[in-house]
């Protein structure tokens, strides 16, 4: 069987966390280190206390160079310095997992290349990568809801609205982190302004042979912990039946995304690496509904995603779990 040896940078975060939880369970993985300057010495299980039954696993402040595959589980500009910082081996893949490389412009980073790692997108690309940027959250439930749209170049003015958990905020504390904040509370912020919004319009781009119209995005902060819902509405003249079968075909090859036949929710998905999508037509209009869990789909699951693909393993080993349905 082949072994990955893998290290984590950024362990000790909500993405750290969620990564050590899906590796200890995948049969190809073996952890060699999970790096933390902040947790340094001390038991992971002591950080993540879900995990407590690891007993003799420890974070580190050194880096082991002898291994695969190196995930960044790092803040928003943050993986740029560290890269400065350590040179890392060219015989190591990197999965980043912060918006650093994720744009074009960004993907060319000293004499490492960068490929934008959606699998429905980029699979075969990522299948060569040597580093690979694994996308947002919101602009995984977006582009996922919008891909086949593009394909045909049926996307015009598109009208999205989209709420995400709290842990979509990171573990720093803030006002709208509070428990007494988020409770029974909902919130838009960064209207129109959202930061994924230019990784969308290039996906989207790449796939439209005209110019797409205007993404327009209103994102929510939701009171619940996990997950993303998205909503999106464009001007189009096709039928149902034609839309069902469009995104159908489009994702025939993709085991984490299935196209519904009712309405869906959070529940469905919440602890898996699964996409759901419903579409409904009314009018001269198609409504596009997605759900993803934001740390899983929208995070640690497709970068594991991504280490099965460019590590020439089935993209789902390690992947099959159940939502938390009850």
């Amino acid at each position: 069987m082949q072994i990955i040896k893998i290290g984590i940078v950024g362990g000790a975060g909500y993405t750290g966390g969620e990564l050590i939880r899906i590796l200890i369970n995948h049969p190809n993985a073996d952890i060699q280190f999970i790096h933390s300057k902040s947790s340094s010495g001390q038991l992971v299980s002591n950080i993540h206390t879900d995990l407590f039954f690891l007993e003799n696993l420890f974070f580190t402040d050194t880096l082991n160079l002898n291994i695969d595959v190196l995930f960044l589980c790092l803040g928003h500009n943050e993986s740029k310095l560290f890269l400065q910082k350590n040179e890392i081996p060219d015989t190591i893949k990197i999965i980043d997992l912060s918006q650093d490389f994720r744009l074009k412009n960004d993907q060319q980073f000293l004499q490492k290349k960068f490929v934008y790692g959606l699998p429905e997108l980029n699979k075969n690309e990522i299948c060569e990568a040597m580093n690979i940027a694994n996308p947002g959250c919101f602009a995984t439930a977006i582009q996922l809801s919008l891909l086949p749209l593009a394909k045909a170049n049926l996307l015009k003015d598109v009208f999205i609205s989209g709420t995400t958990g709290s842990t979509g905020a990171g573990q720093s504390l803030s006002q709208t982190n509070h428990f007494s904040w988020r409770a029974n509370n909902l919130q838009p912020y960064k209207t129109l302004t959202h930061q994924h919004l230019k990784e969308i319009t290039e996906s989207l781009q790449q796939l439209q042979n005209m110019q797409i119209g205007e993404i327009n995005f209103i994102p929510y902060r939701g009171n619940f912990t996990r997950g993303i819902i998205v909503s999106s509405v464009v001007e189009c003249n096709e039928d149902i039946d034609y839309m069902n079968n469009l995104y159908t075909k489009y994702y025939q090859e993709s085991p984490f995304v299935y196209i519904a036949k009712q309405m869906i929710d959070l529940k469905q998905v919440v602890n898996s690496n699964y996409c759901l999508l419903f579409i409904e037509k009314e009018n001269s209009k198609i409504i596009v509904h997605a759900v993803i869990d934001n740390l899983l789909k929208g995070a640690v699951g497709q970068a594991v995603q991504n280490m099965n693909l460019c590590m020439g393993l089935p993209e789902t080993i390690g992947l099959n779990l159940k939502a938390n349905f009850f």
